[in-house]
């Protein structure tokens, strides 16, 4: 399991402070490149959160150099163009599985966001920045381009003509454009950059089982016909009501009025 192996470049760990929060740790020197163990490692973790009854909150962090500087270009030369496109697949698989865990993700991004990094990156739901972050798709100046989401994900975040110029360019932007564009959606100092999100991802983690269901909801917003995604908001508000945390906190609010109530996840 990567969660106990100390050596493997992603590890998942539980926060100290609460073990419902999920720390996923991207640390493999100098730049965190990913390599294809690596590759099979996201998947794997990936696999365990959408198992996990467990985590409710990941934050996921690169330490405190730099976030992920992209994939391993050496290794990549070593592939075959049918190889590549087998193992492309892996990652790109990889990172729609993190996209859409059950689980609230926070990306902590200091120092280099680049290539299949920030593709990580913009797998998670909030993006928070330390002032050395700089984020980029720079693949079309090696005559390639992003394959593991970033051309979906990109133009869903930051909107399709920003994305075209960052996609076609491979223009690195820092931390203060990436917050102005929609990019990052804070800034903080690096030095802060992990307390800050895993204090937000808590939140999250200590929140009703009604997070999971309006994250799928909204996610589908962009996908499903109005209709459809109406079908599926009716039935995932049904869970909520019928779900205990729904009871639990319906029940505060009329016994007690607006006060936030104690969660347990169910």
């Amino acid at each position: 399991m990567t969660s106990h192996d100390e050596a493997a470049p992603v590890r998942l760990a539980p926060h100290p402070q609460d073990d419902r929060l999920a720390i996923l740790r991207v640390e493999r020197p100098p730049v965190n490149a990913f390599d294809q163990r690596t590759w099979d490692l996201f998947a794997a973790v990936a696999a365990s959160l959408h198992d996990s009854t467990l985590y409710r909150a990941v934050v996921i962090t690169g330490g405190t150099g730099h976030f992920a500087a992209g994939a391993d270009v050496k290794g990549l030369l070593e592939l075959a163009p049918e190889r590549f496109a087998e193992r492309n697949r892996v990652l790109q698989g990889a990172f729609h599985a993190l996209a859409t865990v059950p689980q609230v993700t926070i990306a902590a991004v200091s120092g280099c966001a680049l290539g299949g990094g920030c593709e990580l990156a913009l797998a998670a739901d909030f993006r928070f920045a330390g002032r050395s972050a700089k984020f980029g798709l720079p693949e079309i100046t090696l005559g390639i381009m992003p394959g593991s989401g970033g051309t979906q994900r990109l133009p869903r975040i930051v909107g399709l003509v920003r994305a075209k110029e960052l996609i076609l360019s491979g223009r690195i932007v820092s931390a203060d454009e990436a917050l102005a564009i929609g990019l990052a959606d804070r800034v903080v100092e690096d030095a802060d950059l992990l307390d800050v999100a895993a204090a937000e991802a808590l939140r999250y983690a200590r929140g009703p089982l009604a997070l999971r269901h309006a994250k799928r909801a909204v996610d589908a917003a962009l996908d499903l016909p109005v209709e459809a995604g109406l079908a599926l908001e009716a039935d995932l508000i049904a869970r909520c009501f019928a779900s205990e945390d729904g009871q639990r906190g319906l029940r505060s609010f009329v016994d007690e009025g607006p006060r936030k109530a104690s969660f347990l996840g169910r």
